[in-house]
C-alpha cells in the first residue's frame, strides 16, 4: 500500500486541523492504520490509531479529547481532526499502516511497515 498524507500548515494555537492520509495500491481497510508526528531532534511518537483488529481508535495522552481519528473506506482515506491545537503539536505528521500489528505494538513506530512521506505544519503562540 502507498500512502500520501496532506493538510500541513501554519495555524495559530487555539486552532483546528485535518490531515489526510489517502491510501492506494490496496484498502486501507485490510490495515491498522496510525499517526506518527516528529518534531525537530526528537524521536517519532505515536499520535493515533485506528486498530483494525477491534475496529476502534486509540491515542496518546497528549491528544486525547482533541484529536480524532477516522476512516473513510470509500474514499480509502484515513483523516486525524486536530482541534485545540497547541504549539507543541508543530511537528511533521506521518500516516502509517501495517496489516499484522498487534495491540501491544499499536504505539511502535518500528512495527508499522507502510509509511506516507510526512506533512508538517507549525501552531504560532
Amino acid at each position: 500500500v502507498q500512502l500520501q498524507a496532506c493538510g500541513g500548515g501554519l495555524v495559530q494555537a487555539g486552532g483546528s486541523l485535518r490531515l489526510s492520509c489517502a491510501a492506494s495500491g490496496r484498502a486501507s481497510s485490510s490495515y491498522t492504520m496510525g499517526w506518527f508526528r516528529q518534531a525537530p531532534g526528537m524521536e517519532r511518537e505515536f499520535v493515533a490509531a485506528f486498530f483494525r483488529s477491534y475496529g476502534r481508535a486509540y491515542y496518546a495522552d497528549s491528544v486525547k479529547d482533541r484529536f480524532t481519528i477516522s476512516r473513510d473506506n470509500a474514499k480509502n482515506t484515513v483523516y486525524l481532526q486536530m482541534n485545540n491545537l497547541k504549539p507543541e503539536d508543530s511537528a511533521v505528521y506521518y500516516c502509517a499502516a501495517d496489516n499484522s500489528i498487534i495491540l501491544s505494538s499499536l504505539q511502535n513506530p518500528r512495527q508499522y511497515d507502510y509509511w506516507g512521506q510526512g506533512t508538517e505544519f507549525t501552531v504560532s503562540s
